[in-house]
């Protein structure tokens, strides 16, 4: 029987594929200039379709949306980019302890997904908009906690220290855009939940294990740069 997933303990899911074989992105894509441009180019490309997004009231009826959005920081550091994640408070509400973007939900004051994943940015760790160079967005994320979640793709020159609003985020960290970006990396993994069988994908770095909607995300950007 595949592995009950506990909320506090994801790990525990059962690994149904340990690794995806399709290709990397080339190292030449993961770039400032290079992503810069990519985003100014129209190609064709299928997001995925997670269980988590068939599964999810929000997919199924547009009335129960949470309308969201989160911020993809692309981090601008020496020799590499790196991603930007957040370990979520383990008190909160939805997500729990799980590594995420920085994001939420939208207020009546934003304009759009932009000013709400630049407000949540700086609000949960304390990154300024002016450290912000926005490219673009992916295509909208359902999660199974009702949420519609815009992913906006930015670099980032980080000119100050991060820190951690401590009653939404334990901890901030960093990993190599190029191991996110490579399917080598991608785990498939599945649990019987109150909705039937789901598998989510997984993308264990370290110490650090980032799964659902935050892989999700990941795997279209991964499609995004492929295409």
């Amino acid at each position: 029987m595949t592995a009950r997933l506990p909320q506090s303990d994801p790990r525990l899911a059962a690994i149904s594929i340990a690794a995806m074989t399709t290709p990397a992105v080339c190292k030449e894509q993961l770039h400032s200039q290079a992503l810069r441009m990519r985003f100014t180019q129209q190609k064709v490309w299928t997001p995925e379709l997670t269980d988590e997004t068939i599964q999810s009231v929000a997919y199924q009826d547009p009335s129960k949306r949470k309308i969201a959005a989160v911020l993809i920081p692309l981090i601008q550091n020496k020799d590499q980019l790196s991603v930007l994640l957040t370990q979520r408070a383990a008190h909160l509400k939805d997500h729990a302890g799980q590594i995420s973007f920085p994001g939420g939900r939208k207020e009546d004051a934003d304009q759009d997904a932009l000013a709400t994943a630049m407000r949540e940015a700086e609000e949960e760790i304390g990154l300024a908009s002016s450290c912000i160079e926005p490219l673009g967005h992916l295509p909208d994320y359902f999660t199974v906690t009702g949420y519609q979640v815009t992913p906006v793709v930015a670099l980032v020159s980080l000119q100050q220290q991060l820190k951690a609003d401590a009653e939404e985020v334990d901890s901030i960290f960093e990993v190599p855009l190029d191991f996110l970006m490579n399917p080598a990396n991608h785990q498939v993994r599945e649990w019987d939940g109150p909705r039937g069988r789901r598998r989510f994908y997984a993308m264990p770095y370290e110490d650090r294990f980032i799964w659902g909607a935050t892989a999700g995300m990941l795997r279209n950007l991964y499609h995004f740069l492929n295409a």
